[in-house]
């Protein structure tokens, strides 16, 4: 199904930066700044209707100028299709718009991605950590975070009843 590539391709024009379709498997590399009209279009148009998002993820590639990559995974009940959407962003400007108001899965998933990449999702309602602690420093899925690095867990007052 090239389908929705070409939709893609027609409607977004340059914002589609890259496309593959490799075993069905349609991907496109979107421009953040586009991030939000794409995934709207995907889920509203009727011809694509696709109307559940199933992962974001993050992606770390550190010889790239573009390190980082934040990538959507979409699939349509009607259709039974799947789209890949990826975004990639340059470390000195680790931001992204949210989609959160289109899929209230994405609350989650962003608040995972910047936990683990530091990847910052414009307009989050509540963007904090969601699997380390607060005082946690650093990334723990980028290619650079030491692998020996052991940080101080808090630990409760023993004063304090809980």
């Amino acid at each position: 199904m090239q389908e929705a590539i070409d939709h893609l391709k027609r409607a977004f024009g340059p914002a589609i930066l890259e496309t593959s379709n490799n075993l069905g498997n349609e991907t496109a590399v979107v421009s953040k700044e586009k991030i939000v009209e794409v995934v709207k279009f995907l889920r509203d148009t009727p011809d694509l209707k696709f109307n559940f998002m199933m992962d974001l993820a993050g992606a770390d590639y550190p010889g790239r100028s573009e390190r980082f990559e934040v990538i959507y995974h979409f699939y349509s009940l009607s259709t039974k299709k799947r789209i890949r959407l990826k975004v990639r962003v340059s470390e000195e400007n680790l931001e992204i718009p949210s989609i959160h108001t289109l899929y209230k899965a994405a609350n989650w998933f962003e608040r995972e991605a910047f936990d683990m990449f530091g990847i910052r999702f414009q307009g989050h309602p509540n963007l904090k950590r969601i699997l380390m602690f607060e005082e946690f420093e650093g990334y723990p899925l980028r290619k650079d975070y030491p692998v020996n690095k052991r940080p101080k867990i808090p630990t409760p007052d023993p004063l304090i009843k809980v």
